[in-house]
């Protein structure tokens, strides 16, 4: 059963990118569409790292202490300064493994 679903959800996943991605077939969506659809991507980003960032041990934590809260407030300066997503990336990765590790 497991196994039939896995291909169930890969068909499912396949069908649904190929519809909207092969160039010849005739389905366009409208901008109206396009423009809600492009709000997607920030909303199910933030949903995933919102409980990562602000309860990280389980619990809220919103302290100056808070390793994820801190370079999630860096990266997002980061990134809106330098539009960069590969600095934005690495740099707060670096400086995470360096507040965690020696500073915590």
């Amino acid at each position: 059963m497991t196994i039939l679903s896995i291909f169930a959800m890969a068909g499912l996943v396949f069908f649904s990118r190929y519809v909207f991605l092969e160039p010849k077939l005739p389905l366009r969506l409208a901008p109206q569409v396009q423009r809600i659809l492009s709000y997607s991507g920030p909303a199910v980003l933030t949903a995933i790292l919102a409980p990562i960032v602000f309860l990280p041990e389980g619990e809220l934590w919103l302290a100056p202490t808070n390793p994820y809260l801190l370079c999630a407030i860096l990266a997002a300066i980061l990134i809106y300064k330098t539009a960069n997503v590969l600095l934005t990336t690495v740099v707060s990765m670096v400086v995470f493994l360096l507040i965690n590790n020696l500073l915590l």
